[in-house]
């Protein structure tokens, strides 16, 4: 097994199981994560919060009316990640196949009888709710690839392991970025990218992953357009290598980058209210409740409410690599550890596009931004990554 692995089997923590093992199976509520629930809660109740403020002026005579869809959504998600604390991760395990056929027929499905707005088919209208089939995917992505990853856990120094797990990783990231959803996409690399390395691949394999990926990058935004051969759409190629030249078209292309940078500067320490924060009210920061929501925090709240957020967050990943430390087998590790990065990599592109520092993928920032599929999903992943935790702390 490989070096990573062999410590979540530790004498450590086998000795932080030894009074479980004694004692017979503790109840459930006993192995929760209380530190991590609490946190999510509060990073719910915080993004209802910052909701209630973005979005107060953006419908005329309803001021509550994202609020309460949002609240909601919430409720919605909470249900399910309850439902998922209770569902043992090795059922995923045992229902790849059934799992990975899922996510690849919502996708298909997408396509045929998806919604199309603003340029881009990525949602399937079912009543009141616009289910976006591309987030709920970021979480069976995960338990699919870890499953085929945990399954191969003894020959994952082979090259053959980590390729045929980009082959299988391949056709939902095409499908994905099809649509087009660029962001979602780049999710579903960055959680393969923290399987492949969990699992324990060779540094070798990963380097040569990473040089390949460069290559394919640059061909996609540079040389294949100059053959001719456009593979993303022209704004989505303007929208990645804007952030490197903000000035250089700033009432097209890099326009919302520089109106959420000012956003972000105005709020200063304690931020401007919501009558005050004019770049928000008067929309002159585009997609202010979903893509920019940050900075129209940092607008309205200020450097103290931003930091409120990201020490949530933090609390949130700590919380989420304990469970990975702890994870009772190879599967669960691969999972929590998925997962989590998959968190961190959209809260760290949200905030860089926000401040200029990364380019602009339209990732919405979790648990905050406007969107009932985002927040379904991530207290979905959260559900599972309690059970995880819930298991491991059971009888050994």
């Amino acid at each position: 097994m490989t070096q990573y692995i062999d410590t979540i089997t530790s004498p450590r923590r086998r000795r932080r199981q030894a009074p479980f093992a004694r004692g017979g199976e503790s109840p459930l509520l006993a192995r929760l994560d209380w530190v991590l629930l609490f946190a999510v809660c509060g990073l719910v109740a915080y993004g209802l919060w910052a909701i209630a403020g973005i979005t107060r002026h953006d419908v005329a005579g309803n001021e509550s009316y994202f609020l309460v869809r949002q609240a909601v959504f919430a409720a919605a998600g909470l249900v399910l990640m309850v439902g998922a604390i209770f569902v043992d991760p090795q059922w995923y395990r045992r229902s790849k196949f059934l799992l990975y056929v899922l996510m690849i027929g919502l996708m298909v499905l997408v396509a045929f009888v998806g919604t199309v707005s603003r340029g881009s088919r990525r949602w399937i209208d079912v009543s009141f709710f616009r289910f976006q089939p591309s987030e709920f995917a970021k979480v069976l992505f995960v338990l699919t690839i870890a499953a085929f990853l945990a399954d191969r856990a003894r020959r994952v120094e082979e090259l053959r392991t980590p390729l045929l797990a980009i082959a299988l990783a391949v056709p939902p990231v095409l499908l994905v970025m099809l649509q087009p959803d660029l962001g979602s996409g780049l999710v579903y690399i960055a959680a393969l990218t923290a399987c492949l390395f969990v699992v324990g691949v060779r540094w070798l394999h990963l380097a040569l992953f990473g040089a390949v990926a460069v290559v394919l990058a640059a061909s996609v935004l540079w040389l294949l357009p100059a053959t001719g051969i456009d593979v993303l759409k022209p704004y989505q190629v303007a929208r990645l290598t804007g952030f490197t030249n903000p000035d250089e078209d700033p009432r097209g292309t890099t326009y919302n980058v520089r109106q959420a940078i000012t956003a972000v500067g105005s709020g200063g320490f304690s931020g401007r209210g919501v009558q005050g924060a004019t770049q928000t009210r008067l929309d002159y920061l585009p997609e202010h409740a979903t893509d920019f929501a940050f900075a129209s925090l940092s607008e309205q709240r200020g450097f103290v409410g931003a930091a409120v957020l990201m020490l949530l967050y933090l609390l949130v990943v700590w919380r989420g690599f304990k469970i990975v430390t702890l994870a009772r087998d190879p599967y669960s590790a691969i999972v929590a550890a998925g997962l989590v990065f998959a968190l961190i990599f959209q809260v760290f592109v949200n905030i860089g596009m926000t401040m200029g520092v990364a380019p602009v993928t339209g990732i919405t920032l979790p648990f905050v931004s406007v969107g009932g599929s985002s927040l379904v999903a991530n207290l979905v992943a959260i559900g599972v990554l309690e059970a995880i935790c819930v298991h491991s702390r059971g009888r050994s």
